[in-house]
Parts: structure tokens; C-alpha cells; sequence
């Protein structure tokens, strides 16, 4: 039985599967053929925040980067408590199987806003890391599901 890698965690799936049963990435086939891709970043690119300042986003706030078709939706955590889930219960609403109905919850608590995953079954990512409960800084990276979400402080 051959399997299909995920480009995003490494996780191996069967070869059937057109989406990670880990991360919910789109598993991307080998055509078979060679390829060489290279990119280089010039000096003076802007990084992604600041970009995303000159749009007019000001925080706090998280961007969705990729995921669901959804890249540029912007949401403003409102209140102490803000719940990030597939429920559409939830003030930020993920609709992604790999998502839990109540998945996590973005908290403002002594000056910072902190992500807390609710034992969720696949977890929340924090930089690539898993987490259970981390204060966010500007600029971090966010994963839930499928999606990419980047915190803005500013």
C-alpha cells in the first residue's frame, strides 16, 4: 500500500485521500515528472504585517492567510472572550471537518490576548507548535484546521 505525505505536517495518509486526516491540507499528488522550483525574497520586502497594514487592517485582529478560500477575511475579537470554532455558535466560524464544534477560545487577560485549544481532536498550532493554552504576540501564526490565521496586534 502506497501512501501520500502531507506538504504541511509530514503526516502520512492513504493514497485515496485527497485531504491530510491530521491537518485537513490538500494532499498534493507527485506527478512524476522533475521539478526544481526556486524563490528568492528581495532586501526590501515588506513582511507580512506591514503589508497588511497598508490594507487597512489594524489590530487586534486575525487574518485569515489560507484555508477555506477564505484568505483576507479579517475578525476583531470583541469582549474578554472570543470562540473559535465550527459551531456556528461560535464568533469566529471555521467551517472545516477537522475543526471542533467548540475548538478554542482567544482570551484578553492582563494586557494580552491568549488562545486556549478546548481539547479539541486535532489541536491547535501556535508557530507550527501545538499548544493547549499560549499568549499571542503580533505577527503569530495561528493554525486550526485547515486554516491560517495571523494575529495582529497593531
Amino acid at each position: 500500500m502506497t501512501h501520500v505525505y502531507c506538504p504541511e505536517c509530514g503526516f502520512q495518509n492513504p493514497e485515496a485521500a485527497n485531504y491530510c486526516a491530521k491537518c485537513g491540507a490538500l494532499l498534493v499528488r507527485d506527478s512524476g515528472a522533475e521539478t526544481t522550483m526556486a524563490y528568492t525574497l528581495d532586501e526590501g520586502e515588506d513582511d507580512a504585517a506591514e503589508v497588511l497594514e497598508d490594507l487597512g487592517v489594524k489590530g487586534p485582529a486575525l487574518v485569515v492567510r489560507s484555508g477555506g478560500g477564505r484568505a483576507g477575511e479579517t475578525f476583531h475579537p470583541e469582549g474578554g472572550r472570543t470562540t473559535i470554532g465550527r459551531s456556528p455558535d461560535c464568533e469566529i466560524f471555521l467551517d472545516d471537518v477537522t475543526v471542533s464544534r467548540k475548538h478554542a477560545v482567544l482570551t484578553q487577560r492582563d494586557g494580552g490576548f491568549f488562545i486556549e485549544d478546548l481539547g479539541s481532536l486535532n489541536g491547535t498550532f501556535l508557530n507550527r507548535h501545538r499548544i493547549e493554552t499560549a499568549e499571542l504576540n503580533d505577527g503569530d501564526e495561528l493554525q486550526i484546521g485547515k486554516y491560517r490565521l495571523m494575529f495582529l496586534l497593531k
